[in-house]
């Protein structure tokens, strides 16, 4: 392990600790998701830490991810005790997503990470710039596709989020709510997508990368177990919170806060991408 200054690992800690409390009430809150929070600040961490592995932002993704499966867990939950939960959604596009999912791994398994930046990079400016301009009346149709629609969406919607390291939200989220389904009801769906994804996608990364040199301490496959276990202790306790706001408070002004905040991050990682 790089040497590294004890004041400095406990700010690294504290920092942790931090983004973790926010993802989980922004998993709640806006239902995009903590990964989208959590991979850049897993890779600043790492990084900052001394750690150039060519499977950084893998471990990246596969923490966030393994995270995931706890937050949307309890997210779904709690926005099922409120009846924003929509099982026939979760039923007919579960599998379809988890399949997805699993391609996903098998792809970020023979990607560097400076790839996976890219694709980071540049999903995570679209979503950043729907959460700015989309707008609630926008429509594709009047209810969720069918057939060879869903048999094409689904899977492409678990894939692309693995390659994120994020949860359904932040593609479900607008894809729900573009074919009809009320806001709040996509948010509580979303949370069960996440458990889709999250699920095939970690039991994959674990069996990734034992033989890989160069990667954080405590690493476990792919997952980082420290900093899993860091994130998950602020998660499973602010993501309820997040919810309860989601049903108080109106959701255009943090929208459009967050969408900020997310473009910058995400430009930032793909910036990392293009200079190498």
């Amino acid at each position: 392990m790089p040497d590294i200054a004890l004041a400095d690992l406990a700010l690294l800690i504290g920092f942790m600790l931090a983004i973790g409390a926010f993802a989980g009430v922004i998993a709640g809150l806006l239902g995009v998701g903590g990964g989208i929070v959590l991979v850049p600040a897993f890779y600043l961490v790492f990084e900052r830490l001394g750690y150039e592995s060519d499977f950084l932002m893998q471990v990246c993704l596969a923490t966030s991810l393994a995270t995931i499966v706890f937050t949307s867990a309890r997210s779904v939950s709690s926005h099922r005790k409120k009846g924003s939960v929509d099982t026939d959604i979760l039923r007919t596009w579960g599998i379809g997503i988890g399949i997805g999912a699993v391609a996903g791994v098998i792809i970020a398994g023979r990607l560097n990470s400076q790839v996976l930046q890219a694709i980071f990079g540049v999903l995570g400016c679209l979503v950043g710039l729907w959460l700015a301009f989309g707008k609630a009346e926008w429509r594709l149709g009047e209810a969720m596709p069918t057939g060879a629609a869903r048999a094409a969406t689904a899977p492409t919607l678990g894939f692309l989020s693995v390659l994120m390291g994020i949860g359904g939200g932040s593609f479900g989220v607008p894809l729900m709510t573009l074919f009809g389904v009320p806001i709040h009801r996509a948010v509580g769906t979303a949370a069960g997508f996440g458990l889709a994804i999250a699920v095939p996608s970690v039991l994959g990364f674990l069996a990734q990368g034992h033989s890989v040199e160069g990667l954080p301490p405590f690493t476990f496959g792919l997952v980082n177990i420290p900093a899993f276990l860091i994130i998950i202790s602020m998660t499973l306790l602010t993501a309820p919170l997040g919810v309860k706001l989601a049903h108080a408070l109106p959701a255009r002004p943090l929208r459009l806060i967050f969408a900020l905040f997310i473009f910058a991050m995400a430009a930032n990682m793909l910036r990392k991408a293009l200079m190498g």
